[in-house]
């Protein structure tokens, strides 16, 4: 198995609806996981892309190897923080389930931690 290494760090979040003191919900977010890997921007024509959703839907993708306990998350609520910057996970694949590397579509928020809280 290769290892593919990477320059970036990005840490899965999951999120836990609570109430605070006076009965509104609000959302915490906890860390789960940090792995290391390579943030790149999505590209290409919408067109071939169709019938994915998830993926069409996607501002960027984190590549790293696999890691087990991070690809058990995949269905939880889950958000990455990867240079201070918030992105929504919309997908983590394993493709063709070779437990070799992971693929996490996320999606760009706009928010930055530890700035403004989301």
């Amino acid at each position: 198995m290769a290892n593919i290494g990477g320059n970036i760090k990005g840490t899965l979040q999951s999120g836990v609806v609570t109430k605070n003191p006076i009965g509104e919900q609000e959302r915490i977010w906890k860390d789960e996981i940090t792995l290391t890997g390579w943030l790149g921007l999505q590209s290409g024509e919408k067109k071939y892309d169709t019938f994915e959703a998830k993926i069409e839907e996607s501002t960027h993708v984190f590549l790293c190897d696999f890691d087990a306990d991070a690809y058990a998350l995949a269905d939880r609520d889950l958000r990455m923080v990867c240079k201070n910057r918030v992105y929504d996970v919309l997908l983590i694949d394993n493709p063709d389930e070779m437990d070799e590397q992971l693929e996490i579509y996320l999606k760009r928020t706009g928010a930055y931690e530890g700035i403004c809280k989301v």
